[in-house]
């Protein structure tokens, strides 16, 4: 089993229950508590967005090759968190999209995005164990969304509390437009002493260091990625009919560094740069499959917010 077709699954699956990594009990109580508070006025929610460019890289395919590679990166998330009798609801959409500088014609697409809704439930099974299941019915694309792309990928999973120091995340995410439908993944957060803490739940396993209350420096990674469907004439504007509407899995690491800055209570923004040791993209049931042959760097920035 390669990596490459591993990567996407282990960041699906790790992406929503990394949430509950570090949040603890705690966290879900004061989340249940603000959420209990809509009908007072209050309206729970979370939000994040990010953006990135990257630049340098190539992907090559036997004799075929793509160099000078750029990236343009974007994703947007907006959840509603309302308290239920069960727990919190989540319920909200997402926009993901992978922008690349490729030719027209060239087997690497020039973009893969997905539009999403996101429909969960996170519960409380004891004071040591959380719980977390998560839809995300929506569109999975190359440049324009059709309805032959839509599939309804999901993740199960949850954290068990050891202490308030240590935290242990397990789950798996299931996509049956994926090459392996059913994947694990998971991590632990451990704090280390009163300003280091090892974050290291996929897909951003990082070492951390709170250098005041209000900024924290990191070291770490970011795993990226998910299956799309190309258009139905994608194919054929490429001389090769197989990938007619085919299913291509996209996955890239980014190493890097950053600072996040805690603006006030509940809104934090994040700088970040580094660079790409891994890229793959593989049309896998055509067998027509693109690895790095060159890494390049990327700067990012994003904005989160919950309520």
């Amino acid at each position: 089993m390669k990596i490459s077709r591993l990567l996407p699954s282990l960041a699906i699956c790790s992406l929503a229950l990394s949430a509950f990594a570090g949040s603890g009990a705690e966290a879900f109580n004061n989340n249940s508590s603000t959420a209990s508070e809509s009908a007072g006025g209050r309206f729970p929610f979370e939000f994040d967005a990010q953006f990135s460019l990257s630049g340098s890289g190539e992907l090559a395919r036997g004799f075929r090759e793509v160099r000078e590679l750029d990236e343009d990166y974007l994703l947007t998330r907006f959840i509603y968190t309302p308290r239920v009798k069960l727990g919190i609801l989540r319920l909200g959409a997402a926009y993901e999209r992978f922008g690349f500088n490729t030719p027209e014609n060239f087997e690497v697409p020039r973009a893969l995005q997905s539009l999403s809704a996101i429909v969960g439930l996170d519960t409380q099974l004891s004071d040591s164990i959380l719980v977390r299941f998560e839809a995300q019915p929506g569109f999975y694309s190359g440049t324009r969304f059709g309805s032959g792309d839509f599939h309804v990928p999901f993740i199960f999973g949850g954290t068990y509390i050891y202490s308030p120091d240590l935290q242990f995340v397990l789950g798996a995410s299931v996509d049956y437009e994926r090459e392996y439908s059913v994947f694990p993944g998971g991590g632990i957060r451990w704090r280390l002493g009163s300003q280091w803490v090892l974050n290291a739940v996929l897909p951003t396993p990082r070492l951390e260091y709170q250098a005041t209350n209000d900024f924290t420096l990191y070291a770490g990674a970011d795993l990226k990625g998910s299956t799309f469907r190309v258009s139905d004439r994608f194919g054929s504007n490429r001389g090769n009919n197989r990938l007619n509407h085919a299913v291509v899995t996209y996955s890239e690491v980014r190493t890097g560094l950053g600072l996040e800055w805690k603006i006030s209570q509940g809104v934090n923004v994040s700088v970040e740069g580094g660079y790409f040791p891994y890229r793959n993209l593989d049309f896998y049931r055509t067998d027509v499959r693109y690895h790095q042959e060159r890494g390049g760097a990327y700067g990012a920035v994003a904005i989160g917010a919950a309520f």
